[in-house]
Formats: structure tokens, C-alpha cells, sequence
């Protein structure tokens, strides 16, 4: 069944961002759930973090696009501009069971506490290098853009070099993303990039079946691990999901926790005397302000009862995950401030919960816990150079993706 009710009395997603904590607010203000506009479809978005929970673990909402009843009947289209982020072939992201743990195994194996281990000395080197390049591009008081020069490059480096990937592509990269991710890209323009990443890819898995190399993509290929292998096309998709997916979240992670303890000097000041710990202050910064503000999207196989509201079958469910790390209902009326001492920080769903939890998880907190205090030690007086109501999100409406970020120390 298709809800009818106009879009009207649904909250209107803005996407060109222009009031994140307001349209949070909103949000939250509807209780567990709201009904919601995504660029003219509607939805559900779960605001709370208990029903969140519940709802990740819930068998009868699956990533199977031909569950949605918008999809399936032809209301929505590959003309809407969300679709490449729904519709993006099969891979771990887009199937449920037994199929989503037969494409993720390869990627879990690589990604344990041991290996993550192995990986931390190949990271520190990418952040020595980039402030190396950071410190050469700001010296004398010059402005620089950290997002450019810091926080992108690292967590692409380090994810290209997991699965593969030259670093020679990375501007090409970087230029795709951007116009897949920005609302502002024409329909016609984004469904060219999409094919474009899709080509990219697979050449990418052709040349690493025909010559593999030590990543995790030519693992997805030779291993089957006993059960059926991956084909071409699963490899493919797990590839460029969790290259777009390993750099962009952590892209904001970075950029968010530096732009917290820079307007909170009082936090800023108790790491570096040894009072807090960074953990302390990465995890609260995943609950307070989310890498991923809206995770499109799951669909209700059969009608699902929530609080007093009822998800209809064939309907699609986003999961807020900025209003759930705010829910005051578990962290207290004073959820909307910054506080890495609460008890309740480490207690979110920004990398989500249940089967479909990010695979990558770890990976990016290991990044941030290395990156960041480098960061601040190699530049002790780092501030922001403008003021920070001057730093804007990009039209961006499932990342918390900021335009830069100018700093000068």
C-alpha cells in the first residue's frame, strides 16, 4: 500500500542544508517516527534511538529495493536523485540473510582487531605525510582548506590502499563523488557518473582477476571461503560501496570532532593535559553530530506496528541517525550539547546496528584516533580562520559533508 497523504504534512528534508539542528529538532519533535519528504517522495525517518535499534535488528525491513512499493509500481524512477544511493547493484548493501553474510565475510576478515593492528603503522605514515604537506601549505599565517589537504586525502588513501585502488585516481575520484553526492547535479549529469564509477570498477575487478595483488579486492575475487564465490558483479559492488563509504563517513568524523573541540576549548584543553580521553571525545562527536545524518533506506516487507503508528507494507524507512544520536530520551535534556564526559556518548547508532552495522566501524575510529592527535601535537595553536557560522554544509542530504574547512595556526 502507498500512503496518499500529500507530501505536504510530511517534515520536508532540506537538501541544501541550510539548518541541520532545526530540521533535527523537527524531526524529533514527531516522536520515534516521522513522516518525511525526500525531495518529493515520502518516507519514514526513526528519530529514536531504542526504536532504531529495534528496527535495524527487524527481519521484515530488508534493503531489497523491489520491496518498495514506490519502486515496484513506477512512482519513483532513476530520474529521482536519490536513486543511485538505493539502487546500486547487489552487493553486502543491498541484500539481507544469508546472501548479505556470504558478500560480507571477506570484508569483516580483513577488517579484525589483528589487521587493524597491521594497518596502524601504514596510517600513521599517510598522516605523517600529510602534515608534512599540511605544514609546508600553512606556514606564515596562511589560510588552508583541511578538508582539501587533511581530511579527505587520508581516509581515501587509506581506503584505496585496502582494496587496491591508485592514488593516481584519486582527483578523478574526488570529482565524481562530488557531483554524485551534490543535489545540486543535474539528474542526467549524476546517472553519467554512476555509469562512469561503474566502468571504473569494473575494469578495476577485470585487471585484479587477471592479476591479483595483495588488497581486498582481489580477496573478494580468489576466496570463496567454501560456499559459492562472488561474481563479478558482487565484487564490483561491494568495491565501490565501501570505497565511497570508507572515505566520506570519515571524512566527517574527522572535520566534526576538530570542529567541536575547536568551539569547545575547555574540552580541547582537558585532552591535551591527559584529563580526557580521545575515545571520549570521537564517540561523542559520532552521537552529537553524525557522519551520516540520513541512511536511505530499508522497506517494510509487511505492515510493522511502531509506538502508536503502523509502517505499511511496501513503504521505505530512513534511519535519521543525527536526531537519534540526540534522542533525549536516553541522553538526557541536555542532548544537544557537547559533552565527551556523558556517560551515555558511546551509546549511538552512527555506524548503525544489527546485521547491516558498517563493516568499516573500527577502521574509522582508528583513523581519527590517530590523525587527530597528530594533528593538534604537530599544530599546537591550530583555530578555525573564520568564524564558525561560516562554515557550511555542502548540498548534501545523507552526509554531514562540510564545504571546508579554513584553519591557520
Amino acid at each position: 500500500m502507498i500512503d496518499e497523504r500529500p507530501c505536504t504534512a510530511a517534515i520536508s528534508i532540506d537538501p541544501l542544508v541550510r539548518d541541520l539542528d532545526g530540521e533535527t529538532e523537527r524531526l524529533r519533535a514527531e516522536g520515534p517516527l516521522a513522516r518525511i519528504e525526500l525531495l518529493g517522495v515520502p518516507a519514514w525517518s526513526v528519530t529514536e534511538h531504542a526504536v532504531a535499534r529495534k528496527l535495524l535488528t527487524d527481519p521484515r525491513l530488508v534493503k531489497d529495493i523491489d520491496a518498495w512499493s514506490l519502486w515496484t509500481s513506477g512512482t519513483v524512477t532513476r530520474q529521482w536523485p536519490l536513486i543511485g544511493m538505493i539502487d546500486t547493484g547487489r552487493s553486502m548493501f543491498t541484500v539481507d540473510g544469508a546472501e548479505h553474510r556470504r558478500l560480507r565475510i571477506k570484508t569483516t576478515q580483513a577488517l579484525t582487531a589483528r589487521r587493524l593492528d597491521a594497518l596502524r603503522p601504514a596510517i600513521e605514515r599517510l598522516t605523517d605525510e600529510l602534515l608534512d604537506d599540511l605544514d609546508a601549505a600553512g606556514r606564515d599565517g596562511v589560510v588552508v582548506d583541511l578538508k582539501a589537504l587533511f581530511a579527505y586525502p587520508l581516509p581515501m588513501r587509506v581506503i584505496s590502499e585496502l582494496m587496491g585502488v591508485d592514488r593516481a585516481d584519486h582527483p578523478m575520484l574526488l570529482a565524481w563523488y562530488k557531483a554524485f553526492f551534490s543535489l545540486l547535479t543535474p539528474q542526467d549529469e549524476r546517472l553519467r557518473v554512476i555509469d562512469e564509477l561503474d566502468s571504473y570498477f569494473t575494469d578495476l575487478v577485470r585487471d585484479k582477476t587477471a592479476s591479483p595483488t595483495d588488497d581486498l579486492t582481489s580477496a573478494f575475487i580468489l576466496a570463496d571461503d567454501g560456499g559459492e564465490p562472488l561474481t563479478e558483479e558482487e565484487v564490483v559492488g561491494n568495491l565501490k560501496a565501501l570505497v565511497a563509504a570508507g572515505h566520506e563517513t570519515t571524512v566527517g568524523l574527522l572535520l566534526n570532532t576538530l570542529r567541536a573541540l575547536l568551539t569547545h576549548p575547555e574540552h580541547l584543553s582537558r585532552l591535551r593535559d591527559g584529563d580526557l580521553e580521545w575515545k571520549s571525545a570521537i564517540e561523542e562527536t559520532l552521537r552529537w553530530d553524525t557522519p551520516v545524518t540520513h541512511l536511505l533506506m530499508r522497506f517494510a516487507t509487511e505492515d510493522i506496528p511502531v509506538a502508536d503508528t503502523v509502517i505499511p507494507k511496501g513503504d521505505g524507512v530512513v534511519l535519521s541517525y543525527r536526531a537519534i544520536g540526540r534522542d533525549t530520551t536516553l541522553h538526557g535534556p541536555d542532548a544537544d550539547t557537547f559533552d565527551p564526559t556523558r556517560p551515555t556518548s558511546h551509546r549511538h547508532t552512527a555506524f548503525g546496528h544489527g546485521p547491516h552495522i558498517c563493516p568499516g566501524a573500527a577502521l574509522a575510529r582508528l583513523e581519527a584516533t590517530i590523525a587527530l592527535p597528530a594533528l593538534l601535537t604537530r599544530f599546537p595553536t591550530l583555530a578555525l580562520a573564520v568564524p564558525v557560522e561560516e562554515i557550511h554544509n555542502l548540498p548534501v542530504l545523507t552526509q554531514n559533508d562540510l564545504e571546508s574547512f579554513p584553519v591557520r595556526w
